[in-house]
């Protein structure tokens, strides 16, 4: 039924449970696009600094994003041998940057068909009823397929 299936996977035990309901959601003609997005470690204000000092702050900031992304990849791509164990094609995405943006630019090239993912709200009462958090927001506003939102609080 679904051919593309997004699963935001934030290297964490939610995330693993999210990929779970994706495979069984799957089918053999399914693709599970595993999808981690490191935050981008901002620049800090630099007005005082030479433009030498400016240069290697930068650099090394730019060098401990890309250090990060690189051990997530590896992370995620033992984490989608789940998916190969089950006779699913995988797919892993490690990128800097804005997770909400990257998850609805990969939904759009990428055809999605369902969106599994956790949410990470943690509130009582009411409030939990109404509320989400500002990524799964963004993405449930945003798209016209299905997202299916684990609660990870529900399942255990």
């Amino acid at each position: 039924m679904y051919k593309t299936i997004l699963v935001p996977h934030g290297g964490t035990p939610e995330g693993d449970e999210s990929l779970k309901h994706a495979i069984y959601a799957a089918n053999e003609s399914s693709k599970i696009i595993i999808l981690h997005v490191v935050e981008e470690m901002q620049y800090p204000p630099s007005f005082a600094l030479s433009s030498s000092e400016r240069e290697d702050l930068f650099k090394s900031i730019d060098e401990a994003n890309e250090s990060i992304r690189k051990d997530m990849d590896k992370k995620m791509e033992k984490i989608s041998h789940q998916c190969k164990e089950k006779g699913i094609t995988s797919e892993v995405k490690v990128v800097i940057g804005n997770a909400a943006e990257h998850i609805l630019d990969i939904v759009e090239k990428e055809n999605v068909d369902l969106i599994v993912m956790s949410k990470r709200r943690k509130l009582k009462g009411m409030k939990k009823l109404l509320s989400l958090g500002s990524v799964s927001r963004k993405i449930v506003e945003n798209v016209t397929c299905p997202v299916t939102l684990i609660d990870i609080e529900n399942i255990k």
